[in-house]
């Protein structure tokens, strides 16, 4: 069977850990996969849960970190060389920028005959500078040129990696959504709303908006308490406003919140009903989008948000900023509503419609889940992922003319 080493920079909640995991469990025993992690930053929650759940043994390579670090990053490079040299896979795929830049070189370098990238998202905006932006785009130019095949995981992000960005040319770039596993979303989930409305004391008469992920600057949670504030003045319905994650800047977004007079609290430290509430962090997304009313998204930047995907699948209604990859996500005034980023009158007036109408909530969701049901399964993925692996490989044999032995079922197209 063919051989797969998959490279994910770091294992935390999120849409790459999914993607990599679920592609590493599922994809057996079609594919013989080692995956290889990387080490998080202090403020990131890891997802060891997800690997224990799926009873994946991950290689973890602590020097690969998000961060620019010369000697970590030599170190890293060469223990991808060296599992390269002991594994010898027959794919290399890479999953986010770090480990796309490390695993790329160090399968260029050892001559592995199919290598794979996905961009689960990019940093050419919203992130660093200009001169830094620039630099990047160059270096993912380079490292496509070295690469077999390109992931992008919505046909937007394709679109800008092709034609915006110019990272190569848009025929070497495969799209391929996304896939989750959405059942747990569907089921128990009245038991699953009285738990987490229990432990945060949101009464029934109450609606809960969250916004779920990091709270690092891209993500733009300033906003969030912005718009947090004009609902509060703007409707005489009962409202409270759950923040799900953690990251360097919750104390920015704390201090925000008292600036705005929204009575807030730090739930792991100060236990009480507030009417704004940081969960940190959390790992039964299935229990807390249960017990939400509304789903907010108010990044700079996304490539596919898994949040908003998930909460479809439990029949919420989202609003989101209309970045990256969103509108791939979110059908716009059927499964939610999508408004330029940064225009915080926009969101708000989204967010009330659907807060003064229990009935186009709950059209909203229903068509959110019929949305996100079949286009966002793993089983879609694998599939996906398993016939684009064959056709690089095979692509590799007309090349260079030597393989080891393909599956059978294989042999009928060489």
């Amino acid at each position: 069977m063919p051989r797969v080493l998959r490279i994910l920079n770091r294992l935390i909640i999120g849409g790459p850990a999914l993607n990599a995991t679920y592609l590493t469990r599922y994809m057996a025993p079609e594919f013989e996969t080692m995956l290889v992690i990387g080490g998080k930053d202090d403020h990131e929650q890891d997802a060891d849960h997800i690997t224990d759940y799926l009873g994946i043994d991950a290689t973890v390579i602590p020097e690969m970190k998000r961060s620019i670090q010369p000697i970590n990053d030599s170190i890293a490079y060469q223990k991808v060389k060296a599992l390269i040299q002991k594994f010898k896979p027959d794919i290399v795929h890479t999953h986010a920028a770090k480990s796309g830049l490390i695993g790329r070189l160090a399968a260029d370098a050892c001559k592995v005959p199919v290598i794979v990238h996905t961009f689960h998202g990019h940093v050419f905006h919203s992130y660093f500078n200009k001169v830094a932006t620039g630099a990047f785009i160059q270096i993912e130019r380079y490292l496509a040129k070295r690469s077999s095949g390109i992931i992008a995981i919505s046909k937007t992000q394709k679109e800008e990696l092709a034609n915006k960005y110019k990272i190569c040319p848009a025929d070497k770039i495969q799209t391929i959504p996304l896939g989750l596993d959405l059942d747990k979303f569907m089921i128990w989930q009245e038991r699953k709303r009285d738990i987490f409305r229990d432990k945060y004391g949101i009464q029934p008469d109450e609606l809960a908006i969250g916004i779920i992920g990091r709270i690092v600057p891209v993500k733009n949670h300033s906003l969030f308490v912005e718009i947090a504030a004009k609902l509060q003045a703007q409707t005489q319905k009962k409202l409270r406003f759950l923040v799900i994650g953690d990251g360097d800047m919750r104390a920015q977004m704390e201090g925000e919140f008292r600036n705005a007079g929204v009575d807030y609290a730090y739930y792991p430290e100060d236990q009480r009903p507030a009417t704004a509430i940081c969960t940190s962090w959390q790992t039964d997304m299935d229990l807390v989008l249960a017990g939400l009313d509304i789903v907010a998204l108010t990044s700079h930047n996304e490539g596919t948000p898994v949040s908003l995907i998930e909460a479809q699948a439990a029949a919420k209604p989202v609003v989101s900023t209309n970045v990256g990859g969103v509108s791939d996500v979110v059908v716009d005034n059927q499964c939610g509503f999508t408004v330029e980023a940064g225009h915080a009158d926009y969101f708000t007036d989204a967010m009330l419609r659907l807060i003064e109408s229990a009935d186009l909530r709950n059209y909203f969701g229903a068509q959110g889940r019929k949305f996100v049901e079949d286009k966002f399964s793993y089983q879609r993925l694998v599939n996906d992922m398993s016939a684009y692996y064959y056709s690089l490989l095979e692509n590799n044999i007309s090349k260079h003319k030597v393989w080891a032995p393909l599956p059978s079922h294989m042999e009928e197209h060489v």
